[in-house]
C-alpha cells in the first residue's frame, strides 16, 4: 500500500474505532498519534485541518480530498508518520497486519482501490464522440 493510502486508512480505520466508546486507551493513543503528525502537514492551513475533522465523520466523502492534499504536503516520505499509520493498523487489524495486507503498492495505475468490501465505479476517457 503506498504510504498516503495508508496513512488515510489508519485514520478513517482509527476514527472508526478510538471514538467509540469501548477503545482501548492503546488505540486511543495511537490515533491520536496519526493525526498529530497529520496535523504537523496541515500548520497554517486551517482549511485542512477542517479536511481532517470532516474525515473522521464522512471518511467515505472526505478520503480522496485528504489523499490528495497528504500527497501534496509530503506525509508519504514522513517516516514517523508512516509509522504511526502502520502500528495503528496493527493494533485494529493484528490478522491483516501479520498478512501483509498494508503492504500494498501500486504504481502508474488508474482506478485502484486498496481495502476490502469496497465499492468503486470508474470512467474512464471523454466519453462517447
Amino acid at each position: 500500500m503506498d504510504p498516503v493510502t495508508l496513512i488515510v486508512t489508519a485514520l478513517a480505520a482509527g476514527a472508526a474505532s478510538a471514538l467509540q466508546d469501548g477503545a482501548s486507551a492503546a488505540v486511543k493513543d495511537a490515533y491520536a498519534r496519526v493525526k498529530a503528525l497529520v496535523k504537523t502537514r496541515f500548520v497554517g492551513r486551517p482549511d485542512r485541518e477542517l479536511m481532517l475533522t470532516r474525515h473522521e465523520t464522512a471518511p467515505q466523502i472526505w478520503g480522496a480530498p485528504l489523499t490528495e492534499e497528504l500527497s501534496a504536503a509530503g506525509a508519504g516520505g514522513d517516516a514517523d508518520l508512516v509509522a504511526a499509520a502502520q502500528a495503528l493498523m496493527n493494533l485494529l487489524d493484528q490478522a491483516g497486519s501479520r498478512s501483509g495486507k498494508y503492504l500494498v503498492s501500486v504504481r502508474d495505475s488508474q482506478g485502484v482501490q486498496v481495502g476490502g468490501h469496497n465499492t468503486q465505479t470508474n470512467t474512464f476517457g471523454s466519453g462517447p464522440a
